[in-house]
Order: C-alpha cells, then sequence, then structure tokens
C-alpha cells in the first residue's frame, strides 16, 4: 500500500512541476528565400543521334531548416524563360514553349513542393516532393547534396533522371528519348 501511495504521490509531483516548465515543440526554423539571379534546373535531353542541353531558371521559392538541416520548400520554375544550347537555339526554344511540350501560353509555371527529406548523411538527404506540370502533379523522389545551410546562406544541388511521359509531354515518341536528366541549383538567402 505505501508503495502505491509513493508511486502516485510522485507521479503527482512529477505533472505538477511539469505544468510550470514550458515545452517548446516548435525548433527554430529559419526560411530562405530563392536567389532567382543564381538559382536553376540544368536539363539534358536527347534524340537519335543527337542530344540538347539548356536551363529553366527558378523564378521564386523558399526552402526551410530546422536545426541546420533541411526540413521543406517549395520552387516556382520559369518554364517560359526556358533556354536551350546554340545548337538548338530560338527555334528549339520556341518548339518546348509550344503545345507539343510545355504549353507556355496556359501553363508558363511548373512548381514542386518538398513533402518530406531524410538525411541519410551531414550533407545528403533523400528528398521527395510533387513537380506540377501542366497541371499534372507527379511524385519525384531524389537524393540532395546540402552544401550549405547556415547564415551565409542555402546551397543544395540534385541530379535526377525523370520520364517526361508522366507529366503528358509525349511529343516525339520513338525518336526523342523519355529519360531527361536533371541537374538541380537552389541558392537562397536569408
Amino acid at each position: 500500500m505505501k508503495k502505491a501511495i509513493v508511486a502516485i504521490t510522485s507521479f503527482a509531483l512529477i505533472l505538477g512541476l511539469s505544468s510550470f516548465v514550458t515545452i517548446n515543440s516548435k525548433k527554430n526554423v529559419v526560411n530562405y528565400s530563392v536567389n532567382a539571379e543564381k538559382s536553376k534546373v540544368d536539363w539534358i535531353a536527347s534524340k537519335k543521334g543527337d542530344f540538347h542541353t539548356g536551363l529553366f531558371p527558378i523564378k521564386s521559392g523558399s526552402v526551410s531548416v530546422e536545426a541546420g538541416k533541411l526540413s521543406g520548400g517549395k520552387f516556382t520554375i520559369d518554364l517560359a524563360g526556358v533556354k536551350v544550347d546554340a545548337s538548338g537555339g530560338d527555334r528549339l526554344a520556341g518548339h518546348l514553349k509550344s503545345p507539343d511540350f510545355f504549353d507556355v501560353a496556359k501553363f508558363a509555371e511548373a512548381t514542386f513542393e518538398i513533402t518530406s527529406v531524410k538525411y541519410t548523411n551531414d550533407q545528403t538527404a533523400d528528398v521527395a516532393g510533387n513537380l506540377n506540370i501542366k497541371g499534372i502533379s507527379v511524385p519525384v523522389k531524389f537524393v540532395a547534396n546540402i552544401r550549405s545551410a547556415d547564415d551565409k546562406g542555402f546551397f543544395a544541388q540534385a541530379f535526377l533522371s525523370i520520364d517526361k511521359t508522366l507529366l503528358g509531354l509525349n511529343y516525339g515518341a520513338g525518336m526523342v528519348s523519355n529519360d531527361v536528366q536533371l541537374a538541380i541549383h537552389i541558392f537562397g538567402t536569408k
């Protein structure tokens, strides 16, 4: 009986003391604004006997960091601002902007929103999110290399391959490769 009274009294004492302690369940979250001048998505696409390179500017976005680790983010990609290598030039850029590909008259922007981040070591994280192009949203997973997340700023890179047909980009079936290689570079400032 004494043990039960001591246990109940101890529990009540701990409960009573804990009511005076402020528990901060939210960690310090630092938000970085994406530097649109430096951030971009490089791409490489191939067709039979040739390939083209180019980039899409990152128009805007933000990155959330908790305790020095990436925890979330959302980005707007400027599809209308597509740049193409010299061999493709204005002609290919115009074709990519047409309804055959991105239809920038209707869908000038794409978005990517991070849904989860799982670090595998201090500078590498498995990132999952949703990519939305032309009103079609697909889940995307990739490994991100977090180069810095401190007072000087945020910098991360990721390299991945994506199947363009998942995004409704079906032009050139059999002639144009479905796989497009992407290199994402995100720079952010507080």
